[in-house]
């Protein structure tokens, strides 16, 4: 274990159902099993995790709601960090466009990524997982380079998900046998692990070895 400050770390996860764990019934998810492999490494640190994701809430949704929900969470003398992963349900198709327009998510991801850095919080962003459907995984990963493209832009780590779980994977078979979106068990397992390694860089020092049981 790699020694980190002494502070108590406050951390919050914003953004919709995928991060909710909706379909785990476990109710975990991929936010709950970082949260859970972060903990052997912290030793005696006090780490409150905090789960703020929505069903439903696009980029424009967590915009507006997201800093007012963080302050309350985010007391002074605390080491305090946000993880942002949202737009899958920006890119659904509602009449002729999409609920939310890509060029407005990039701009709903970029305010928030400006106000949080500008209180000195430390931001992880995941990019959008796929869905069992073709087409609007289309859209999904073309959002999904957009979100990358801004992140790096402002040095923030970004952690893309999309072509690790698109395919023949649990993730896919899950969410397919389901409501075609939420996987289950395993599929939040992938997610997790898939992350893992950008996790490990930002939160401190984590012993990756093993994924995920």
């Amino acid at each position: 274990m790699v020694a980190m400050t002494a502070q108590p770390i406050r951390l919050c996860f914003f953004g919709d159902s995928f991060v909710a764990g909706v379909g785990d019934p476990a109710h975990r998810g991929w936010t709950g099993l970082l949260a859970e492999r972060a903990r052997p490494a912290l030793g005696d640190i006090d780490f409150t995790v905090y789960n703020l994701g929505v069903r439903r809430d696009t980029t424009a949704d967590v915009r507006v709601r997201w800093f007012d929900e963080a302050r309350r969470r985010f007391p002074d003398g605390c080491d305090n960090r946000l993880v942002f992963s949202f737009g899958v349900n920006d890119t659904t198709q509602q009449g002729d466009s999409t609920r939310v327009l890509p060029e407005e998510s990039v701009t709903n991801l970029t305010a928030i990524l400006d106000e949080a850095l500008a209180w000195g919080w430390p931001v992880l962003v995941v990019g959008p997982p796929p869905v069992a459907d073709d087409r609007q995984n289309a859209r999904i990963e073309r959002l999904d380079g957009l979100f990358a493209e801004a992140c790096a832009v402002r040095n923030v780590p970004y952690r893309p998900v999309f072509e690790h779980l698109d395919g023949d994977t649990a993730w896919i078979r899950e969410a397919a046998a389901g409501d075609g979106a939420h996987p289950s068990v395993q599929g939040y397992r992938d997610l997790a692990d898939i992350v893992l390694d950008a996790w490990v860089t930002w939160i401190g020092s984590v012993d990756a070895v093993g994924g995920f049981r």
